[in-house]
């Protein structure tokens, strides 16, 4: 019985790791980015985003090409060269900036939703962000939008 559970787990590893593969995030890599309806130069181009490191959802793949979403629900597929590792994220609501990770340290800011923040490091329940003339600590939660180590 052991040995049918020890290959069955091995057998379903690899379909796991399919499947978690298509939950990452990647970043813009430049000013100008051609987003376009199909995954190929072929396909006409939908937008253009003109917002560097702007984190992305990866939600599938063909080839060299990246079916992705944004924070506001649009989609497409760019070419996996305008992308690059994700270390941004954007507040999906207004968020307080402190100077050290924990609530009662000094408040530096209050940020917009929408605001693009570059992350330094995250550690359990914080991630230390620049964004602008600040930097300091913010509360990791559901309100981000962004992959966060």
């Amino acid at each position: 019985m052991r040995k049918y559970l020890i290959l069955s787990f091995l057998f379903l590893l690899p379909f796991s790791s399919i499947a978690q593969e298509n939950n990452y995030f990647l970043m813009l890599k430049n000013k100008k980015v051609n987003v376009r309806y199909g995954p190929s130069f072929d396909y006409p181009i939908k937008y253009i985003y003109r917002k560097i490191e702007l984190p992305l959802k990866v939600i599938d793949k063909k080839e060299n090409f990246r079916r992705i979403i944004d924070h506001k629900k649009n989609s497409g597929w760019i070419h996996i060269s305008q992308l690059r590792v994700s270390r941004s994220i954007i507040t999906k609501s207004e968020k307080i900036l402190f100077k050290k990770p924990s609530k009662y340290s000094k408040p530096l800011a209050k940020l917009g939703e929408g605001r693009l923040l570059k992350v330094n490091k995250c550690k359990e329940k914080w991630c230390n962000i620049k964004t602008g003339d600040y930097s300091g600590w913010i509360v990791k939660d559901d309100n981000i939008w962004g992959i966060i180590n």
